[in-house]
């Protein structure tokens, strides 16, 4: 029974159950328990700079061949633009079959804009296709790690990986002080990971606590589309890639059922980038594709948000009576195309990138987004239980391209899943580096 219990992903459930049953009883409770929450994503949020830099650095720099971190790039990019424009085109399929909008009857004129205000108003901001290339470049070094901006740090690495390989022997003290590093960061992270279900349990009391369930009625139709097309997407096109990487969906969720339900509790993905990190290396992964693939994923692979961000756009034309016709939806997924990829990491993203694509086509009322407040929140834990997913088994399926992923060691970890990932706190490096 203590065994049991002591599991991770055990005691997130709990975490969760407990969560939603105080958000429900008692929603104040449930609302001021969300600094819990907070707090424990902004513990691991300061770890991952420092680890994603470590990883691509010492992944590139024992890998010592440049053109296979090009190659290894390239990869990725081809699939993320694949699989994630294949996530717009079923939401888009899904919503004109089940049209949940329709009947609803929303006269846009009468809707107050104002509770999407601050949502509009940070989409105006976002910049093209050229400033988002140029927001990749970092002001100073320093200030791509202060403000955690994921693409800025993974450039940096890159760089600095590539300058270790062409520094031969005088580079390898450098690569060893940092590996050295991520063993410490890894142990912290162990630390903070106790604390996961009650981390979970806070986020949905927060959401329960704060929409409450009779919210969740009003869209039912609405949510329970982008929930049973996420499932349908992850058994389907994500089960179809596992297969071909050797190692079946089912093993993967598995294998990462603890990530998933600290992600469903949280909403959160990068709660659990650094878990993830650790997983696939000892899946077989080879180093040096995590590191490129996984935190790359993030900002250009989010498969859950895609199939969220084309059945919410439609949606608010069908309750407006915004008449689109198949062309009208093929103009704003072309647009969902580019302003998906740009707002990563921004607070409220689906809202963001919602509000800057029908400001820019002008034909769905962005006003009309104000219906999807109270059930967004709800429908975050399919988007980023969907984004974790596809983004491990993206990983996994890029390393499989490369010739990169150990099918033995694969069987081997799976097997062996009960044996902890992270480094726990201990002074035997022999044992930490067991458990890593």
């Amino acid at each position: 029974m203590k065994n049991w219990l002591g599991k991770l992903y055990i005691q997130v459930f709990f975490g969760i159950i407990l969560g939603g049953l105080i958000g429900y009883v008692w929603p104040t409770i449930g609302i001021a328990l969300q600094p819990f929450a907070d707090g424990f994503i902004k513990l691991i949020k300061m770890l991952l700079a420092p680890i994603i830099f470590g990883t691509i650095v010492v992944g590139i720099a024992k890998m010592g061949n440049l053109k296979e971190v090009g190659r290894i790039g390239i990869r990725a990019l081809l699939y993320f633009e694949v699989v994630s424009t294949l996530a717009l085109v079923i939401g888009l399929v899904v919503v004109n079959i089940m049209q949940p909008g329709v009947g609803m009857n929303i006269d846009a004129s009468h809707i107050d804009g104002k509770a999407i205000a601050g949502y509009a108003k940070v989409a105006e901001t976002q910049p093209g296709l050229v400033g988002f290339l140029m927001d990749i470049i970092p002001t100073t070094i320093v200030d791509a790690f202060a403000k955690g901006a994921m693409l800025q740090i993974i450039l940096i690495s890159v760089l600095l990986g590539i300058a270790l390989v062409e520094a031969g022997e005088r580079g390898k003290p450098v690569v060893a002080v940092i590996d050295s590093l991520l063993d410490a960061l890894f142990r912290i992270v162990a630390m903070v990971m106790r604390l996961a279900p009650l981390g979970a349990g806070a986020g949905v009391a927060f959401t329960f606590g704060k929409y409450g369930v009779g919210t969740v009625w009003s869209l039912a139709y609405l949510m329970l589309g982008v929930y049973l097309t996420s499932i349908v997407f992850v058994v389907v096109v994500l089960g179809a890639v596992a297969r071909w990487a050797g190692f079946p969906l089912t093993k993967f969720l598995a294998y990462f059922k603890d990530e998933i339900l600290i992600t469903f509790g949280t909403c959160s993905t990068e709660a659990v980038m650094p878990r993830m990190m650790a997983k696939l290396e000892r899946l077989g992964c080879d180093k040096s594709v995590v590191g490129l693939v996984l935190p790359t994923g993030y900002t250009f692979n989010a498969d859950g948000t895609s199939i969220y961000l084309t059945m919410a756009a439609i949606f608010v034309a069908q309750a407006t009576n915004t008449p689109l016709d198949i062309w009208g939806q093929l103009v704003i997924l072309g647009v969902l195309l580019l302003t998906s990829k740009g707002s990563a990491g921004v607070a409220g993203a689906g809202f963001v990138t919602l509000a800057a694509t029908l400001s820019s086509i002008h034909t769905v009322p962005v006003t009309g987004l104000v219906l999807l407040l109270g059930v967004d929140r709800f429908m975050n834990e399919a988007r980023a239980v969907t984004n974790l997913i596809g983004n491990g088994i993206a990983t996994i399926a890029v390393a499989k391209w490369e010739g990169a992923f150990d099918q033995a060691k694969a069987e081997a970890a799976y097997r062996d899943r009960a044996r902890p990932v992270l480094a726990e706190p201990s002074s035997d490096p022999q044992a930490v580096a067991a458990a890593s």
